[in-house]
């Protein structure tokens, strides 16, 4: 028991001896602007942010819940993330492995047979038995190396930092997911919308033509009002064919969305029916820097970059590694673990680099270039994340301002073509003016639909720039 005391002696003395060479990891100073830039003062009060909220919360309608839910067990992408972070877990588990002894046990039994007849003839009275038996078996106590400067302590602190940043990066799978199924849903309703403006443009469309056929039967109406009001009559339904076209395609961006074979989408609150925040809190812009998973993901690459280069300049120290092993060795299995076969080795063994040709010191610098990198991503993903908030802030509050204004074009034109159509019927004016008039009408209500869908996107995006989506 003397030697394998001695053995843990000479560990713990190195272990309490060892340190960590390297730069110590501390979060860089980032400058970051005392509110959020949008066209109008945000509210006084940012300390809630619409990003806190889980997304049930925010995207109310009830069937693109459940398509959300369906997404977040069946997208490829983020199962695809979920496995990811399993490998970063078990890599983390290997080379946290390296820092702790290794046991093994080994064993063998050799089997011999001596022929009296051979090159040099053996006398029976020097070989009386020509077989020999030989076993041996060994536990190897210690397989070891003593982190002396810390690289396996580094390398163990970059492997959690990757571990980490696949964690943050399936975050940011499942908020462009969540942000991505809501607005493929959104789009849907709008091309819904869509069509059923068309279809009752359509309708209308050949009431009037019906009203020319009869007027140009009673002598009133002109062969060019008849081609007129046929032409309207087909604009409407030729642009059906496409709406029917875009909607099928969007339901089958949608179905892989879910990780489904093409299908149909069924649909809950109308798209009329969507609501709009009146008021979208976006929070304070030094707390979108933990909200954030893409910035998270950045910090954690930079760390691993960072204890990469105290492993990078321990190669330049000696490292001290520990072996043993405890066993028996017999010519008789019997007696192979009595007390005058035992067998023990202690090896402590150190090496110590003397040239290397410069690849040490290429590895260092290596390692704090790809730190210099990392440090530049992540200021880069902070900025971009500021961006990204404002174009949304911008988006959402001049989508607004277009939309009221578009929706006091569209009651206008509503009523400019109820009046010119009396007016053409009372034949107190002529036609040309109540087809201009539909025609005015019809891609106004076009137009305002595809603003109040960039409306929905607009929150959309705000809750996605904040960070939101992945609780």
């Amino acid at each position: 028991m003397k030697y394998p005391l001695a053995a843990a002696v000479t560990i713990a003395a190195g272990l309490l001896s060892s340190c960590t060479v390297g730069p110590k990891y501390v979060r860089p100073t980032v400058a970051t602007p005392a509110n959020f830039r949008a066209p109008e003062p945000l509210p006084s009060s940012q300390a809630a942010s619409l990003a806190d909220l889980k997304w049930f919360e925010v995207f109310k309608d009830e069937k693109l819940q459940g398509l959300v839910r369906t997404a977040l067990e069946q997208n490829y992408d983020l199962r695809d993330a979920v496995a990811r972070v399993e490998q970063a877990r078990a890599n983390l588990g290997i080379t946290r492995s390296n820092q702790l002894p290794q046991l093994t046990a080994t064993g063998n039994l050799q089997i011999t047979r001596l022929s009296r007849d051979g090159q040099f003839p053996l006398p029976v009275s020097f070989v009386p038995n020509q077989n020999r038996n030989w076993g041996q078996a060994m536990l190897n106590l210690l397989s070891f190396e003593v982190d002396l400067w810390g690289h396996l302590r580094r390398a163990t602190e970059a492997a959690r930092a990757n571990l980490l940043n696949a964690d943050e990066n399936r975050k940011v799978v499942v908020t462009m997911l969540v942000s991505d199924v809501a607005s493929a849903y959104f789009n849907l309703l709008q091309l819904d919308y869509e069509l059923e403006i068309a279809r009752g443009t359509l309708e209308t469309r050949r009431d009037s033509l019906r009203l020319v056929q009869e007027r140009r039967g009673g002598g009133v109406a002109t062969l060019l009002d008849l081609r007129q009001a046929e032409q309207l009559v087909s604009t409407a339904a030729q642009i059906i064919p496409e709406l029917q076209q875009q909607i099928e395609q969007t339901e089958n961006q949608i179905s892989l969305l879910l990780g489904k074979n093409p299908d149909g989408v069924v649909r809950g609150r109308k798209f009329m029916e969507q609501e709009i925040p009146p008021e979208v809190p976006v929070g304070l812009p030094s707390s979108l820097l933990e909200r954030r998973p893409d910035i998270r993901a950045a910090e954690q690459t930079l760390i691993a970059a960072n204890a990469n280069i105290g492993v990078a300049k321990a190669a330049y120290f000696p490292q001290l590694s520990l072996s043993g092993l405890l066993g028996g060795q017999s010519t008789q299995l019997s007696s192979l673990f009595s007390g005058p076969n035992s067998a023990w080795t202690f090896v402590p063994n150190i090496s110590q680099p003397i040239f290397a040709a410069g690849r040490l010191k290429s590895g260092v610098k290596l390692a704090e270039a790809q730190r210099d990198s990392a440090l530049v991503q992540y200021e880069r993903t902070i900025q971009t994340a500021f961006t990204e908030v404002s174009n949304a802030l911008i988006a959402h509050q001049r989508t607004r301002e277009s939309r009221l204004e578009q929706e006091k074009l569209v009651a206008a034109l509503q009523d400019r073509k109820r009046l010119a159509y009396i007016r053409y019927r009372g034949g107190v004016d002529t036609q040309l003016n109540a087809l201009d008039a539909d025609r005015d009408l019809f891609q106004a209500e076009l137009t305002l639909a595809q603003i109040r869908l960039n409306e929905l996107l607009s929150v959309v995006q705000i809750y996605k720039a904040l960070g939101g989506g992945w609780q």
